[in-house]
């Protein structure tokens, strides 16, 4: 019988993060990537270049409120962490896991930089972190009981997964585990553990016929990610970046979870899932957040293991312990969720002036000034061309941020419609007519006006606009090109970019 006071440790822990979220919209602005997820509520579809189609059902409903704020796009972000922080206590009753445990288990995610970050964000990380728990807890629930109709819900949460995130195929891959034990492997026969596959294909279905008809673009993504990314990984730098993103005072937590998942043996399917996946994206050459979905699951276990074999010893330890993963979390939350205005975060995170640069790293942090002075100044331009070029006129951003900014904020500055061949923003670009006579390209230095040269007649340096915290060169300057005198038309320019769109 689950208790009262359990209700209450998950109520107060909701609150907290919700605040503590709240907070940090009222901070920031919007991350790059967020810019392309906004969009997708745009373009209804099965799936898009680089990711499934759940981002864009829910950018769909967010953007009905026709609102430009952070906190309105970023309402489904915060549902589902508070959906995070609710499954994994139950996750940790389902195991055996008192109140002690709970709560343990939940202050080491509220503590945690990379869970605030990535779980603020309005980008698949957050909800395929929720769809992963919420897989991990049908697991649970199915390995203790072997009562079939979890094995539903976890076909259910599994294939919901997929359409939110690819990686949901790292914990698809641990449930070979099932097989891999004769309690659980005879009661997947004995369910006829294939109509659950065959439920989860029909599911995902529509996305990978979107795919096939579509020549699998995530394919050529995930190419292109390992040819300028993944293959670039060092295991060692991963593991530092991950256990510093979960707040080194957690570790002893989660690796001690990682070594009591075995101890008892009707847990084994549940620790080898755990295991098998991590050795899917271990092998895979994954970013560290890759591991953040794992890394939930590992600080249940890691809440058990503390409560049924530190507590047992020294029940008083549990208090130092408190207090120092409190005082760590407020050190380092702010590197992960703008609790701090710009300034103060600066002068915190002790960010020292290099030249003309401070490099802030968590463009969210000034990414409101970027973009209001990005656009003002693209106002600017557009307002000195002559009324007839303004008629027709588009705007071309070379990356997808940037022609995601134009389109959020499209009424406020009173701008046209910007299109890119870059990511999903390929699938949208004008398929046929001619160009307009002019055209107001930007990109920052990752291209240079030769590439705009190359598809104009005449193009013109008309503004560039400085960013003080860019934490990159290429970052530090946009420049606003006028092209006039397309060399091509819209049918043409996009099969110019048919094989580029990731460049």
């Amino acid at each position: 019988m689950t208790s009262r006071k359990f209700y209450l440790l998950l109520a107060v822990f909701c609150i907290v993060n919700i605040i503590l979220h709240l907070i940090g919209d009222y901070n920031s602005g919007f991350q790059g990537d967020e810019l392309l997820h906004i969009e997708t509520g745009n373009h209804l579809a099965f799936g898009y270049m680089e990711f499934p189609p759940v981002i864009g059902w829910l950018a769909y409903l967010q953007n009905l409120f026709g609102s430009s704020s952070v906190f309105v796009h970023h309402i489904f972000s915060h549902i589902a962490s508070l959906g995070i922080i609710i499954i994994l206590g139950l996750t940790t009753k389902a195991l055996g896991g008192k109140n002690r445990a709970v709560f343990l288990v939940l202050l080491c995610v509220i503590i945690s930089p990379g869970f605030g970050r990535s779980q603020q964000l309005f980008q698949p990380v957050v909800f395929s972190q929720f769809f992963w728990v919420l897989s991990f807890f049908q697991l649970v629930r199915y390995v203790k009981t072997l009562n079939p109709r979890y094995l539903l819900y976890l076909t259910l949460s599994t294939a919901f997964g997929f359409l939110t995130k690819y990686d949901m195929v790292f914990f698809i891959a641990g449930l070979i585990s099932l097989l891999l034990f004769e309690r659980t492997r005879k009661a997947a026969l004995k369910y006829s553990f294939w109509n659950y596959i065959l439920l989860f294909l029909l599911i995902v279905s529509p996305n990978i016929w979107w795919q096939w008809q579509h020549d699998f673009p995530v394919f050529q993504m995930f190419s292109r990610l390992y040819e300028t990314q993944l293959n670039q990984l060092n295991i060692l730098e991963v593991i530092t970046d991950f256990v510093v993103s979960l707040n080194p005072l957690t570790a002893p937590i989660w690796i001690g979870g990682l070594v009591f998942m075995f101890w008892k043996k009707e847990n084994q399917p549940i620790a080898f899932s755990i295991l098998i996946s991590i050795l899917f994206l271990a092998f895979s050459e994954s970013k560290f957040y890759y591991f953040f979905p794992v890394g939930l699951t590992l600080l249940v276990f890691g809440g058990l293991w503390f409560e049924q074999k530190i507590l047992t010893i020294k029940k008083w330890i549990l208090y130092p312990v408190t207090f120092l993963l409190m005082v760590s979390g407020a050190v380092m939350i702010p590197f992960g969720l703008a609790i701090l205005p710009l300034d103060p975060f600066i002068e915190f995170a002790g960010i020292e002036k290099e030249g003309d640069l401070t490099p802030v790293p968590y463009i969210e942090y000034y990414s409101k000034s970027k973009w209001d002075k990005t656009l003002s100044a693209l106002k600017g331009v557009y307002d000195s061309l002559p009324q007839e070029e303004q008629k027709n006129s588009l705007i071309w951003g070379k990356h997808y941020s940037q022609a995601g900014a134009v389109n959020l904020f499209q009424k406020k500055y009173d701008l046209p419609h910007a299109f890119s061949y870059h990511g999903s923003f390929y699938l949208w670009a004008p398929e046929n007519g001619e160009m307009p006579e002019t055209i107001l390209a930007y990109t920052n230095g990752e291209a240079n006006i030769d590439f705009f040269q190359s598809f104009f007649e005449t193009v013109i340096p008309a503004k560039k606009v400085f960013n003080p915290y860019a934490d990159f060169e290429e970052d530090k300057w946009q420049t606003i090109y006028i092209c006039k005198n397309p060399k091509q038309n819209f049918k043409e320019l996009k099969q110019v970019f048919k094989n580029r769109i990731f460049e």
